[in-house]
């Protein structure tokens, strides 16, 4: 009993720091379930140019990255800012849907994602090296700015988010 007595101790404590009526710390729920969508590259080109009139914002990322753990709160959070201005798509390169499935679980956000475990799709903007990477398509469908490597502030991509695809 004596060596149960601090852990005892230690759980009581971790129960006591959390109340319903405490606003939450941790990323919404309330985003929809993750959508892969298959389908490659061509599907994705097929989705670029079917959203024209608006610009496009495409994450590639991995749940094995950590510059994109990082920066994938700015991406939760320009979504809902911009929601109905902007459109947003993830492409999960060269990642298990498993792992991917439980990264969008922790960061979860409305937008869908390509599976790209090939890197395909990333190669349709220019994107096989860095991750994170993130492509700016202009309201016309041109591929307008690549940016490679994470996004060091949500302030950073915001900047972006307005001088390449608006």
């Amino acid at each position: 009993m004596r060596r149960l007595a601090p852990l005892i101790a230690v759980l009581a404590l971790a129960a006591c720091g959390s109340s319903d009526d405490e606003p939450s710390t941790q990323p919404s729920t309330s985003a929809a379930p993750a959508r892969f969508l298959d389908g490659g590259r061509d599907a994705f080109e097929k989705r670029i140019a079917s959203e024209r009139g608006k610009p496009v914002v495409v994450n590639k990322w991995a749940s094995w990255c950590a510059p994109c753990r990082f920066e994938f709160p700015f991406f939760q959070s320009q979504e809902r800012k911009r929601s109905g201005e902007v459109v947003f798509l993830g492409v999960n390169s060269n990642d298990n849907r498993g792992d991917a499935e439980d990264f969008l679980a922790e960061y979860p956000v409305r937008f869908p994602h390509f599976a790209d475990p090939n890197l395909e799709v990333a190669a349709s903007f220019n994107a096989v090296q860095a991750f994170p990477a993130t492509a700016f398509y202009d309201s016309k469908g041109e591929l307008a700015y690549v940016h490679q490597g994470g996004y060091p502030t949500e302030d950073k991509l915001a900047e972006d988010i307005e001088r390449y695809a608006r």
